[in-house]
This record gives structure tokens, C-alpha cells and sequence, in this order.
């Protein structure tokens, strides 16, 4: 392929690039060129530990930069990943907390798919995921969002298992001078910002605030779990048809200080009044609300010439998750009863909890044998729930079934749900980059972690990266990821639906991917990817026959998946660019040979941004969700496919100083309802929201 340069800079001459970019060819590295050609205009890091070209990076990657996600005209990090091929963003009852199914892989509270907030775990010790007190994430101060689809263990280790979350904030770079701004919209959504980047002598410094909240959107539930337990009781207490309860408030603060080789970010995510969703216990609760606060700070050292042949750097981290229940969760509404009694003012618990994650790690990279960059990293993760609280008005007999007990008191002591533990973590990985041939690469990495819980687990990766000609780069991936047993499946007790198991052991998963790049034209990108995923070890609830409810986690059970992602870009001309992706996939429970249930088989997303001189840019947007099974042993009906159309449109800044938005959300008011869990407690699933708008506007006071 010795012709490459010299094609591309024949091509680098046709494209329409700024003077600047247009310069002589002999001025840019082959790298460069290629990069230009491909129309390539963000790197990854999230692939190696190290940004290299996307194009090549040994994983099948997504890049979301902040114009993509204002083109989007999104106001929440749910709607701007619903548009990442294969993934599909889901709701649980509870809290209507969001659930990102990637490839097929689905949960109840989603702790296979692993989020990182500049490169830092968003981790809740009790679910293993974000948190079913998550509500939402704003998107304003995000500079870019990298996804990875498919095993990041060998990197990034526990949870990074169906794929990897890194949103990396704004820096004082990317914000220059003042920004102001407020918006509004349907549900009594409200929510005001003030967003600024500048320097303090040698600091570079980057603050953003955020206030907001909504009463959230109120869609009917026909039926609930109290639904059917009033037919059996013969009672009258459930609360549907009723509205899903799903308001929050919201406070955002970031703060980001970077000198010289130093950097220091620190935040805070306060939501309080958090609705209750479908229900905890999927019976309608409009009176119940929740409270979390998370406060995270990372400081970061990294000499990329440390020497000659060397990189080196450092991290450390605090993370401080605290969610409380400022409301009475009621389980079931007032007048529920069991056979052990009427619970007339209704069947309440609650749990709280306080956690800290200190987190330390450390990496070099050698780049001093010809063709090679190895790369070498350690750490210790100090994870503790040190603090839980359990309120309630009721206790367990010895058949595992409430009774009623009279007011809501502490049982922490009494009978606790969970009591505080603490897991330490150490690790330590491997990763060579070779370039083997002048188009050919091999990365090949292992990362083995030792658990103070449950033992250790080695999880390797290789990928082959070949540029097989100017326009056309191949990938074969290969890697096995895990799941870390959360402390609610390992250690929780005295819970009346799902009961820990001390003895369990991670999940599994093995995936073998292959993705093609075409430059298809000068104008027209096209990226094919196909997986097979085998998964084993799948924790799940197995009922307790012997205590007559409830269920006990368990390693049992696995999975089969396979499909593809088709994505496509076509500048179509100046003013005009359609993007679009398809994604497939099919899963299969092993057990029983079926579907194993709730993941769409086909997922399909579209884009059109059209720029209007003098007005802005409008962008209308198809999301079409299709072939979703019901989980085996499930006999309802498939759940109904839905398709939605959304419309953007920024002014951009054709108003001086001044950027309006408008987003329209579901614009022709589709039934969009995303699957509850078998054996279906809430019979026709959970409703999501009608159309809306939403309006904002920013001031931008440049330095």
C-alpha cells in the first residue's frame, strides 16, 4: 500500500477544506491525511487507555460530540443515547430509572453496562449500576460522550460487560467566556444554567451550575400488582388506572482546575423529590419519594514525555453516594391485605444508605521497541457501604411473609435489610499495541482482579485492525468481560422479593466481533459490525418454595446472542446531512430455547440536519423500536412496536450573542411502552411520556 500517500493528497486536494487544511499535503503526517480523508473528526480513548484515531481503535466505538448532541436537541443523556446503534434505552417501574440495553442484554436495574464519568466509575454499590435513584443527567457541560459496545474488562474491569459509558466533561478550553441560560417545557419542566471557562493566572478553570426539575409526565397504568392481589383478597385498594409518578429536582455542579500536568475535577449531583416511577413493588405510589446525592472529585497527574521511551500517570478518586427516602415507600397502597393481615394505612418500607469509593490507579507506557506501545496499569479500589437504615411497618414470619406490625419504625437493628459491608478490589493489566505491518495492527491486553468477596478473575482481549485500503478498514475482536455481584444479590436479608446470596460468583461473557469501515465516497461513510455474545453465570432470582415468596440470587442460567450494526453518514451537500443507523440482534435463552425476552430485535434511528440560511439548522429524527419478546414463561402478547418522530431546531449563532432551541419530542403522540417484568405485575407495561416541548435559550458571553 506504498500508494497511499500519494492518494490520499491527491484527494486531500479535491475536499473542500479551509485554506489552512488545504495546505501542502507534505505538512501533515500519513495519520493526518488519513484522517481528513475519512472525514474523521474525533479521536477515542476509551478503546486503549490512549486517544488514537476512531477509525482504528481496536473496538467497536461511538463518538457524541457536544454539536452532535445539540443537533440531537437534547436536554437529557437518555435521548442522546437512544440514537447509539445497538443500544436502546428501557425503563424500570421503579423510579422509572433508565436501563441501557446494549446487544441484546437486559436487567433489572442494568448493572452490565458500566458508566464513567471522566474515566471514573458512576457506580452504586447496593444495584451495581447508576442507581435507581438516578434521574436523568444533563447534557450541557458534556464535551463528548465515548461508547464502547461489546467487553471492556480488560481495561476497565467489573461491570464493563455489555459496554462502556465515558462522559467527559467540558474544560476551560471548551467553554471560553460566560454562558447563561434557562428553558422550559412540558410536565412543568424548568431548569436554568450558568456555564464558564477562563483562567486563573496559571489555571485553567472550567465551573458549571446547573437548578432544575419537572413534575414529570403523567401516563395512565390500566393495572398494577395491587390489581391482582385485590382479586385474590377481595379488597379495593389498588390505585389503577393511575398515573405513573415520575417528577424530580435536580442541582448539577461541576468544577474543573488543570495546571500544567495537574488536573482537579470535582462534582456534585444532588435529586430530590424523585418520583416513584410504576412503583417500587410495581403498585402505583403517588405519594413516595426518594433523595440521592452524589459528590465525586478525581485528581489527575500525567507526564505524557516523562522521557524518552516513557508516559506515565496517576489517578485519584473519591466518590460519596448517599440515597435516602424522604417519603414513605408504600410497597402497596393503603388497604392492602395479606394473609396475615390488613395493612390499613398501606405496606411500607424503605431502605437507606451511605457509601464511599476511594479508588487509586496508575499506568506507564513504553514506546521504545520499534513498532510497540506497551502500556502497564494498577490500581486498588476501596469500596464501602458504611452506613444502612431499614424503616417499615411490618415483619417477617417464619414462612418469609409480612406481617403487619402497626406505625413505620427503624428496624435497622431488628431486622435489617442489609447490613453495611465493604469490598476491597486490586488489580493490575497488561495491553501491547503492535503495528506488526506497515497496515496491520494487533492489540492484545489481559487484566486480572483480585476481590476480597468472591476471588479473582483474568479477563484477556485481542483485537486485528487492518487498513486494507484507503477507504476500507477491517476489524476482528475478541474479548471476556464480567459482572461483580452487587452487595443487594450477595448480602441483602429480610427483603420480601429478592434475597442475597454470599456465595455468588461474577457473571460471564465472551464476545467475537467483526466491523467493517467503508469511505463508500467522498461524501458517504458506512460502518458494518457483527457480534456473538455467549454469557454464562447469568445471576437471577430462583424462588423460594420452602419460605412460600420471594426469590434468592443465583449463578444460574445462560444466554446466546448474535447481530449486527449498520451505520451510515451522507453529507449530501453543504447544507444537508443525513445519518442513520439499523442495529439486529437476536438473544436465546439457553434453558429454554427462547427468546430470552424485553431487547428489541430491530432497532432503527435516523437523523436529517438541514441548515436554513439566515434561520438555523432544523433536524427532525425517526426512531423506530420493533420485535420485542416477552421472557420465557411470559404468556402475554409481544410487546407493541412503536415508532416516534422528533424535530430539533437551533438558531445556532445567528443571533449574536443569543442560541434559541426548540425540541419536540414525539411529535405525532405515539404509545411508546417499554416492557415490564414477567410474570407481568403491571399486565400492559409501562407507559412512557406523550409528546412535548421543550424551549431554551443561552447567552453567550465570549471572551
Amino acid at each position: 500500500m506504498r500508494f497511499l500517500p500519494s492518494v490520499s493528497a491527491l484527494l486531500l486536494a479535491a475536499l473542500p477544506f479551509p485554506p489552512a487544511l488545504a495546505a501542502g499535503p507534505g505538512d501533515l503526517s500519513e495519520e493526518e491525511e488519513l484522517s481528513l480523508v475519512y472525514g474523521d473528526k474525533s479521536s477515542v480513548s476509551i478503546a486503549t487507555g490512549a486517544a488514537q484515531a476512531l477509525r482504528r481503535a481496536p473496538a467497536v466505538a461511538t463518538v457524541i460530540t457536544a454539536e452532535d448532541i445539540a443537533a440531537i436537541g437534547a436536554n437529557d443523556l437518555d435521548q442522546v443515547l437512544e440514537t447509539v446503534p445497538g443500544l436502546h434505552v428501557a425503563r424500570s417501574a421503579i423510579n422509572y430509572e433508565p436501563l441501557y440495553i446494549a446487544r441484546g442484554i437486559f436487567s433489572v436495574n442494568n448493572p452490565q453496562m458500566l458508566m464513567l464519568q471522566n474515566g471514573v466509575p458512576m457506580t452504586t454499590l447496593l444495584t451495581g449500576s447508576r442507581g435507581t435513584l438516578w434521574a436523568g443527567y444533563p447534557v450541557e457541560h458534556i464535551a463528548r460522550i465515548e461508547i464502547i459496545r461489546g467487553p471492556g474488562s480488560a481495561l476497565y474491569g467489573a461491570d464493563a460487560y455489555s459496554g462502556v459509558i465515558n462522559i467527559i466533561t467540558k474544560s476551560a478550553a471548551d467553554t471560553p467566556g460566560t454562558h447563561f441560560a434557562a428553558g422550559g417545557g412540558s410536565f412543568g419542566t424548568r431548569d436554568a444554567w450558568v456555564q464558564h471557562g477562563g483562567s486563573l493566572g496559571p489555571v485553567a478553570v472550567a465551573a458549571y451550575l446547573r437548578v432544575g426539575g419537572t413534575d414529570g409526565f403523567r401516563s395512565l397504568v390500566t393495572a398494577d400488582a395491587q390489581s391482582a392481589r385485590d382479586k385474590t383478597f377481595g379488597t379495593h385498594a389498588s390505585l389503577a388506572p393511575g398515573p405513573v409518578n415520575t417528577g424530580s429536582d435536580a442541582v448539577d455542579a461541576n468544577l474543573d482546575l488543570a495546571l500544567e500536568q495537574w488536573r482537579l475535577r470535582a462534582g456534585y449531583k444532588l435529586r430530590s423529590h424523585i418520583g416513584t416511577g410504576a412503583g417500587t413493588a410495581s403498585a402505583l405510589d403517588p405519594v413516595g419519594q426518594g433523595h440521592s446525592e452524589r459528590l465525586h472529585a478525581d485528581l489527575s497527574w500525567a507526564a505524557p514525555d516523562f522521557s524518552a521511551n516513557w508516559s506515565l500517570g496517576a489517578t485519584a478518586s473519591v466518590l460519596e453516594f448517599k440515597q435516602r427516602i424522604t417519603t414513605d415507600l408504600r410497597l402497596s397502597p393503603p388497604g392492602t391485605r395479606f394473609p396475615t393481615g390488613l395493612f390499613p394505612d398501606g405496606f411500607i418500607g424503605h431502605p437507606d444508605t451511605s457509601e464511599r469509593q476511594i479508588r487509586l490507579s496508575a499506568f506507564a507506557q513504553y514506546h521504545g521497541f520499534s513498532g510497540h506501545k506497551l502500556r502497564f496499569g494498577a490500581g486498588h479500589d476501596d469500596l464501602d457501604m458504611y452506613h444502612t437504615a431499614t424503616f417499615k411497618n411490618y415483619i417477617f414470619n417464619p414462612a418469609g411473609v409480612p406481617v403487619p406490625t402497626g406505625p413505620v419504625i427503624d428496624y435497622s437493628r431488628i431486622q435489617p435489610f442489609l447490613l453495611p459491608q465493604r469490598r476491597q478490589v486490586s488489580y493490575f493489566n497488561v495491553q501491547d499495541e503492535w503495528q506488526f505491518a506497515r497496515d496491520w495492527a494487533l492489540t492484545a491486553g489481559v487484566r486480572r482482579d483480585r476481590y476480597s468477596d468472591f476471588g479473582a478473575t483474568t479477563n484477556p482481549r485481542v483485537a486485528v485492525v487492518w487498513d486494507a485500503a484507503l477507504d476500507l478498514t477491517a476489524k476482528l475482536l475478541y474479548g471476556r468481560a464480567f459482572r461483580a455481584p452487587s452487595f443487594n444479590e450477595q448480602y441483602g436479608i429480610n427483603n420480601p422479593v429478592q434475597r442475597g446470596n454470599p456465595d455468588l460468583q461474577p457473571e460471564r461473557i465472551a464476545t467475537l466481533e467483526a466491523a467493517l469501515g467503508w469511505q463508500a465516497s467522498q461524501h458517504l461513510q458506512l460502518n458494518l459490525n457483527l457480534f456473538r455474545n455467549e454469557l454464562q453465570d447469568i445471576i437471577r432470582g430462583v424462588p423460594n418454595p420452602q419460605a412460600g415468596t420471594g426469590a434468592t440470587f443465583h449463578n444460574t442460567g445462560n444466554q446466546r446472542s448474535k447481530g449486527l450494526e449498520l451505520e451510515a453518514v451522507w453529507q449530501a451537500s453543504r447544507s444537508l446531512q443525513l445519518a442513520g443507523n439499523y442495529a439486529y440482534q437476536r438473544s436465546i435463552d439457553s434453558a429454554t430455547g427462547l427468546d430470552a425476552g424485553y431487547a428489541p430485535r430491530h432497532h432503527l434511528n435516523g437523523r436529517l440536519d438541514l441548515q436554513v440560511p439566515g434561520m438555523g439548522v432544523f433536524s427532525p429524527q425517526l426512531n423506530r423500536v420493533a420485535d420485542r419478546h416477552r421472557a420465557p414463561g411470559d404468556t402475554r402478547p409481544p410487546i407493541p412496536n412503536y415508532t416516534t418522530l422528533d424535530l430539533a431546531f437551533s438558531s445556532g449563532r445567528l443571533l449574536r450573542n443569543w442560541e434559541i432551541s426548540v425540541a419536540l419530542r414525539n411529535l405525532f403522540n405515539a404509545d411508546v411502552r417499554e416492557p415490564s417484568l414477567a410474570p407481568g405485575v403491571i399486565p400492559n407495561d409501562l407507559p412512557m411520556a406523550p409528546r412535548s416541548i421543550y424551549v431554551r435559550a443561552v447567552f453567550l458571553n465570549r471572551q
